[in-house]
């Protein structure tokens, strides 16, 4: 296997859990970087650490946090992360394809009677004319970069209605934000914690759900090296098994509701202190609540949505034309829905 740096996978980007219980084994004291996201999508991660459910897995996690899907892809392929949770994009196929990472598990998903993510438009447009995503034909869309999930939905989105847009990389979701307030693009796609509360303050406006345009979407999938898939299994179901009990406690809480307050409160608590860490847990509440999206139970993964997001990226010529489904996924460690 190849080692990757963190410079050479820059550079290359540029061109099922059987088991009820996974014994400690001997990766135990070896500390274990989770790359993530200060999104409540990412809040299994946190839970699984917060509620002792790595440590009872054997395995020590501290967090890399990072602002986009694709630098997380790159850490993972370098070694500089281990296990991350993020939405496919074009650099992690490309690293799939190198030999440097595979998808093993699915996280969050669009479920249909689940509010998901939105569409938006910035003051300015939707003045304009742009209410719904049917006006989209001549607009722009930001996106972090070339290949990452917003192009991916803007794509869906603008295909769907027949219209023409042109997509704006930005580099990172700040970025994203500060652009669609300041009408410096005139739409957007993205989570519902993030949505809601920029709707909320008058800064956005709500035009629409991706779920109406890409229905069972596999928002974000879990990932690692491809080293870690094929050479450390038990490390890998361990992750994957601690992984799964952080969702079953945030779908039960914010999801399913079948929690009492008492948890349900605790489970707000714990995800505020990650994701709004500079805001009170009082006022981080609603939008912990805004972000209740499904998480997979036991990381199962949605073949059929992987496959039509990696159709997607070969038709825009944004990976190469060759690489098998197989190349990217490692089906072995959940159960797959298809």
């Amino acid at each position: 296997m190849t080692h990757f740096t963190r410079r050479a996978t820059l550079g290359l980007m540029g061109g099922a859990m059987t088991a009820p219980f996974v014994a400690k084994g001997a990766w135990a004291a070896t500390p274990i970087s989770v790359g993530a996201l200060r999104f409540t999508s990412h809040a299994p991660s946190f839970i699984a650490l917060e509620r002792g459910y790595f440590a009872e897995a054997g395995i020590d996690v501290n967090f890399e946090f990072f602002q986009a899907a694709q630098p997380m892809a790159v850490a993972i392929a370098s070694g500089d992360a281990d296990y991350a949770m993020t939405a496919i994009s074009g650099g992690l196929i490309s690293l799939a394809q190198k030999g440097a990472a595979k998808v093993i598990g699915g996280a969050l998903s669009e479920e249909q009677g689940i509010d998901g993510q939105k569409i938006l438009a910035s003051n300015a447009a939707y003045e304009a004319g742009l209410t719904d995503p049917s006006q989209l034909e001549g607009k722009s869309f930001g996106i972090t970069q070339a290949g990452s999930s917003f192009h991916y939905m803007g794509s869906k989105i603008a295909q769907a209605e027949g219209a023409e847009v042109s997509f704006k990389p930005l580099q990172k979701t700040p970025a994203v934000i500060g652009a669609i307030k300041s009408g410096q693009i005139d739409a957007w796609s993205i989570v519902p914690h993030i949505a809601k509360p920029l709707a909320g303050a008058g800064a956005v406006q709500i035009i629409g759900d991706v779920a109406d345009y890409i229905p069972d979407y596999q928002v974000t999938t879990v990932f690692t090296s491809a080293k870690n898939a094929s050479d450390a299994p038990d490390q890998t179901r361990a992750f994957l098994q601690a992984l799964s009990k952080g969702a079953a406690d945030f779908n039960a809480a914010l999801v399913d509701n079948t929690a009492d307050d008492a948890e349900r409160a605790e489970i707000i608590k714990l995800i505020a202190g990650y994701v709004y860490p500079d805001r009170s847990v009082e006022d981080a509440r609603d939008s912990v609540v805004n972000g209740a999206m499904r998480i997979n139970a036991d990381c199962a993964l949605n073949r059929a949505s992987v496959m039509d997001q990696l159709d997607w990226f070969k038709s825009e010529g944004l990976v190469d034309q060759d690489i098998a489904y197989e190349t990217l996924v490692d089906e072995s460690y959940v159960d797959i829905i298809s």
